[in-house]
């Protein structure tokens, strides 16, 4: 007596299940491993803050790299921001200006580690960290400037008192 043999459309369905099951696995692992790697540059996609009496205080942990980067709005939209006591205004790449919708003003030249370059002025109606909120901040809107990143220079940190402990930055708002 012959063994009977396997139907084809069993043999090819199951051909494609092993398929999908080494794609989904595959997939985990890379959303598993880009949600690591995000973590690894901003630690702070969810700033610890809280709110006592008048003042009002965030806690940012550095990142690997020895940064400040946090998750944050601008006039409500949400965006990244890099801590950057250096510079004097905070400084929006143009494609995340366009997305944000704002407007370019008076054309003026900015001197970066980069070199001299051209930058447009803006305001922000609100920008936010955790418990933070600040208004109608000075801004540049930088055409070749890279990455996704908003540099938070300045012109919204000089309204803050900001420490550095180990490796916590915290910024505190008197209200």
């Amino acid at each position: 007596m012959t063994e009977p043999q396997p139907d084809p459309s069993q043999q090819k369905a199951g051909q494609w299940m092993y398929y999908a099951a080494w794609a989904s696995l595959l997939l985990l692992l890379f959303l598993y491993f880009s949600d690591r790697e995000e973590r690894a540059f901003n630690p702070n996609q969810d700033p610890n803050s809280r709110r006592f009496d008048q003042i009002s205080e965030v806690v940012l942990q550095q990142n690997r790299g020895g940064h400040y980067v946090s998750s944050g709005y601008i006039n409500l939209q949400p965006v990244v921001f890099f801590l950057d006591t250096g510079a004097t205004t905070v400084a929006v790449p143009e494609p995340v200006a366009r997305t944000l919708g704002l407007r370019r003003g008076r054309e003026f030249e900015v001197h970066t580690a980069n070199g001299i370059g051209r930058a447009y002025a803006t305001q922000l109606s609100s920008l936010q960290i955790g418990s933070i909120e600040l208004y109608n901040i000075e801004a540049a809107i930088v055409p070749n400037m890279p990455g996704d990143e908003i540099l938070l220079g300045m012109s919204a940190l000089r309204q803050l008192e900001f420490s550095q402990q180990g490796r916590e930055l915290i910024l505190r708002q008197v209200n």
